[in-house]
């Protein structure tokens, strides 16, 4: 679990367990019933922060998802001077939320743009929604990565600088309660999902990178 996970849920069952307390010694059931709704809800939240261990594909080339959830939208955008192929990523509250990196490389860049909170699963949502940017540069390739904010998604949390050195499938932050992750990618990279296919970060191929001949 997310260390975040347990400011968030003991407090929870804390409460419920004090509740439960007085419902076992006062005759009625309005204690019994808020003290199950409050621990109910505390599992929902522990749940939330969970933060599994993942099999980390190997091999040339690889770029695995960096989130959990859904695609929602594959095409091909503009992104500095050359196009990129944008893949993205619905995180429903019910996904493991923590993000991990999509290839071995260095953070070369961490830029946070304030913004709109659109429903998440939107196309809108990847270019005016609050979101968290870094880019991670590899040895034969180069991925952007957006953590974008939601409607109820408020808080993007990111435990890397510019100048770390990750590898594939490293944890790298999440986003708390539901939200959209972007990746954009080199147009040459073969893609190996498509929309509506569920992904899992870390483990879940996106892409693969063939080296170009010379």
């Amino acid at each position: 679990m997310v260390k975040e996970g347990y400011a968030y849920g003991l407090p929870l069952v804390l409460a419920g367990g004090v509740i439960l307390g007085f419902g076992l010694f006062w005759p009625g059931k309005f204690f019994l019933i808020a003290a199950a709704l409050i621990l109910a809800f505390a599992l929902f939240v522990l749940n939330f922060f969970r933060d599994p261990d993942r099999m980390i594909p190997t091999g040339p080339g690889v770029i695995v998802s960096p989130a959990d959830g859904r695609v929602v939208e594959v095409r091909e955008e503009g992104e500095g001077e050359r196009p990129r192929l944008r893949v993205s990523i619905f995180m429903s509250p019910l996904n493991v939320h923590v993000n991990r990196s999509p290839i071995t490389g260095v953070i070369q860049d961490v830029t946070y743009r304030k913004g709109s909170f659109h429903m998440a699963s939107e196309p809108v949502a990847s270019v005016e929604n609050e979101q968290n940017v870094f880019t991670v540069e590899g040895e034969e390739i180069k991925v952007v990565v957006k953590q974008i904010a939601g409607v109820l998604a408020r808080r993007i949390v990111f435990w890397k600088k510019p100048g770390d050195r990750i590898e594939r499938g490293e944890r790298v932050g999440m986003i708390k309660f539901g939200s959209r992750v972007d990746i954009l990618i080199s147009p040459e990279v073969s893609l190996c999902v498509q929309v509506g296919h569920r992904v899992r970060a870390g483990s879940s191929i996106i892409g693969i990178s063939r080296p170009t001949s010379t």
